[in-house]
């Protein structure tokens, strides 16, 4: 990888967005995916490649929860970001949360942070949310999301951003 992309000032982003519906089975948290390349709105750090830092490959992202992973560029402090939008549905509850490593292929798997839990609202369920974490290179990140509904439903429009800051 070249320095440029893991050292020097300055904020490095990852902004990811799908609006491809996925279908959520209920009562387990699920990664949310990402399509690869020109489905990006930007990835100029190279956080979320189908080639994936330690060797793995990603072939269909529709069907591969790698594909939910960004893998931070630098260590330093990590400014969260997500919109989540639900089609309408049966459920009381929905949740979402970031996770470190969900995937256990890093040192601290499935460290979990920023976890909400919100009733259901009229309509389509539309959410944003922040939050800021230190995050390491060697550990992936990824968005979760969660409903009770009896049924699976469609997260119908996502999106998941990071913007690191340097931190000594």
């Amino acid at each position: 990888m070249p320095t440029s992309v893991t050292s020097g000032p300055g904020v490095q982003v990852c902004s990811l967005k799908v609006d491809t519906p996925q279908l959520i089975a209920p009562g387990a948290y699920t990664i949310v995916r990402f399509p690869f390349g020109a489905g990006e709105p930007t990835d100029q750090f190279e956080m979320h490649q189908a080639q994936q830092p330690d060797g793995y490959v990603v072939t269909d992202w529709a069907t591969d929860d790698r594909s939910g992973l960004i893998w931070p560029s630098r260590y330093g402090w990590g400014h969260l970001y997500a919109m989540i939008q639900w089609e309408s549905g049966g459920y009381t509850e929905l949740r979402d949360q970031y996770v470190r490593d969900p995937l256990g292929l890093g040192p601290s798997p499935n460290d979990t942070t920023g976890t909400e839990h919100r009733p259901r609202s009229i309509g389509m369920q539309c959410f944003v949310k922040n939050h800021g974490i230190f995050v390491y290179p060697d550990t992936p990140l990824a968005l979760r999301v969660y409903h009770n509904d009896s049924q699976p439903r469609r997260l119908t429009l996502a999106e998941f951003k990071l913007a690191i800051h340097l931190a000594d």
